[in-house]
């Protein structure tokens, strides 16, 4: 019996929780290492996505579409900002607010990012047939998806 509890802490290593996030970690590093030369981070990624192709969005639409926190994006604006990433104007339907959009540099240098992230993706995969993997990306989805539904009714989260 004494064996079994001994056992159990180690257990969590196991878990999908924890395997995720060793997974997430793994690939942020190698995205960071990968994205590092063309000056962007890995964290940059959502907001580049969608400010491509000309868009222009407020923090708060950043931070819902991003899906961090707006502390956590208005630093990461100001660092943006800092590195020739973003542009900021006024918004015209409100003078508290403003507009963020990327600067040429950056569109400019957002397909070659795109192309990095999805090699790194088919490294990460490698061994894996095409419906592996697409499997596999079904059901994180459906994990984030349970993920979201948990913390959206839990006040503690």
């Amino acid at each position: 019996m004494q064996n079994n509890q001994a056992k159990t802490p180690m257990k969590v290593l196991s878990t999908p929780g924890h395997l995720f996030s060793v997974a997430a970690r793994g690939f942020v590093r190698l995205s960071e290492a990968r994205l590092k030369p063309l000056g962007f981070g890995v964290g940059y990624v959502p907001v580049l996505v969608a400010l491509m192709n000309g868009g222009t969005e407020t923090q708060r639409d950043l931070a819902r579409f991003a899906r961090i926190e707006q502390p956590t994006l208005a630093q990461m604006m100001v660092r943006m900002q800092r590195d020739g990433l973003i542009n900021r104007t006024p918004d015209p339907a409100d003078g508290r607010s403003s507009l963020i959009s990327l600067t040429p540099s950056a569109e400019s240098r957002l397909p070659e990012a795109c192309s990095v992230l999805f090699a790194g993706n088919r490294d990460a995969l490698d061994g894996f047939t095409r419906q592996e993997a697409a499997l596999l990306v079904s059901l994180i989805n459906r994990v984030i998806t349970n993920l979201d539904r948990l913390v959206s009714a839990d006040p503690a989260a």
